[in-house]
């Protein structure tokens, strides 16, 4: 049996089957030229005011790697589905086009390309799955992770999901989508040596209940880690923070430990006490830090509860972003051999050519609205979609580290109007308009169309 680890040299099947039958089929109709699809999210979920672009690097790392093994090819032929000539022909297979994206960290909104991709067809349409794949769960978990932190006004928050993430995969491009949006941390150990983001973590409740005595595991994790975190509720919470004192004091100047981390029951009063304890004893720098099926909803409620935490662990609810698991992302054509092309199905259609997105901004500094225009109109704000392939080839634009991605999202964040940040729908929306050309070409497009397949006008 394959390995069912993903590498580099096995993604060309991570795809749709219809990709593969699409490619056989343009190639026997000798449909080759260039096409331009764009990948974008229809509407927001109802509890998102904005998404946070994430997925840019893994979508280039895949086109410039993407390749058709022999295994692979064997495979695909035990089907019956492909003739010998097209196989043989995928041994070729190169990612040879264009992609214009706007660069990880930026804030985007419904029907806003998130990239747009042009090359031959055959090579645009086979790539569709894995960049919808990658693309859209890491723009949710980016866009999660930016709420949690916004909700812990300026308290870390500690990325725990890697348990209860949906595979492997998802944990670890998780972690670092939450990096970008914020996030001090995370529990991930592979993500830290991959993407160099701070790991934290320290004991579970297993390792207290391994000793004898809730104060014998204190005292021995404290010998070999002396600043840690001890978990205190394993067995009553405020007994493990009697427990914590009385270990202070039997250690004086030795008690280096930093905080306690409370993890279940009601947090905001146990922290309360918790604190008043700490402090009556004189341990007023040994912090408190809250975890248990927290999210951004969460953490406001406790805030405003004036529970004294200063930083939380965020894992089942991040990780899968709960309230809104998915994103209604698309990657439609919109031009096909010079020609712009549409879909007109009802509540999904969508626009045509090559785009580009301007953002205007306000004399505040922050966004003020943006417009979808063709790709050669010159329009006022800032142009969001720039060139990070060329030729199958990443170019400099493609190539930002992890450091200046999270420092862009913390800018594209703090510009957002305020209503944005809410945790409710903002009212009003963020204004997203088409510009006077491009309407005017869905229009033309449209009413060619129906024309065209003699469909009833509207």
């Amino acid at each position: 049996m394959p390995s069912p680890w993903i590498t580099d040299e096995r993604a060309a099947l991570v795809t749709d089957l219809y990709q593969l039958t699409m490619l056989q089929a343009y190639r026997r109709e000798g449909l080759d030229a260039d096409a331009t699809f764009d990948l974008f999210v229809r509407r927001l979920p109802p509890s998102r005011s904005y998404l946070v672009a994430c997925g840019l690097d893994d979508t280039l790392r895949y086109l410039e790697a993407v390749r058709f093994t022999d295994d692979a090819l064997d495979y695909l032929g035990t089907l019956g589905l492909f003739d010998a000539a097209f196989l043989d022909g995928l041994r070729g297979f190169r990612f040879t086009g264009t992609v214009r994206a706007v660069p990880e960290g930026t804030v985007v909104f419904a029907n806003e390309p998130i990239l747009e991709v042009t090359a031959p067809i055959a090579e645009a349409q086979l790539v569709e799955t894995f960049l919808l794949n990658q693309v859209t769960f890491q723009t949710a978990i980016a866009s999660k992770a930016a709420r949690v932190v916004r909700a812990a006004r300026g308290r870390p928050v500690a990325e725990f999901g890697m348990r209860r993430a949906h595979g492997t995969d998802a944990a670890l491009k998780g972690a670092r989508a939450t990096w970008i949006a914020g996030c001090a941390s995370t529990s991930d150990v592979e993500a830290g040596r991959v993407y160099g983001i701070p790991v934290s973590g320290t004991m579970a409740h297993s390792y207290i209940e391994a000793h004898d005595g809730e104060a014998d595991a204190f005292r021995a994790f404290a010998a070999l880690y002396p600043e840690t975190v001890l978990l205190v509720d394993t067995y009553d919470t405020l007994r493990g923070v009697e427990r914590v004192i009385a270990l202070a004091r039997e250690l004086g100047d030795a008690f280096a430990v930093r905080a306690l981390r409370l993890d279940s029951g009601d947090l905001a009063a146990l922290a309360k006490a918790a604190r008043r304890m700490l402090d009556e004893a004189g341990l007023t720098g040994v912090g408190l830090f809250a975890s248990s099926s927290l999210d951004e909803y969460a953490i406001t409620e406790l805030i405003e509860a004036g529970a004294p935490i200063d930083g939380f662990g965020v894992g089942t609810r991040l990780a899968t972003s709960s309230d809104a698991p998915a994103l209604d992302s698309v990657y439609k054509l919109a031009a096909y051999a010079g020609q712009p092309r549409m879909k007109l199905a009802e509540g999904k259609t969508t626009l045509p050519g090559a785009k580009q997105v301007w953002r205007r901004t306000g004399p505040d500094g922050r966004f003020s609205g943006d417009v979808i225009g063709t790709a050669d109109e010159a329009l006022e704000g800032t142009p969001l979609l720039v060139e990070v392939m060329r030729d199958g080839r990443r170019t400099d634009a493609g190539r930002d580290d992890l450091a200046a991605i999270r420092a862009r999202a913390a800018d594209q964040l703090a510009r957002l109007p305020e209503r944005l940040h809410a945790l409710e729908p903002a009212e009003p929306p963020y204004p997203v308009e088409v510009s006077a050309r491009l309407g005017a070409l869905r229009d033309e497009v449209q009413a060619a169309l129906r024309r065209q397949h003699a469909l009833p006008g509207r």
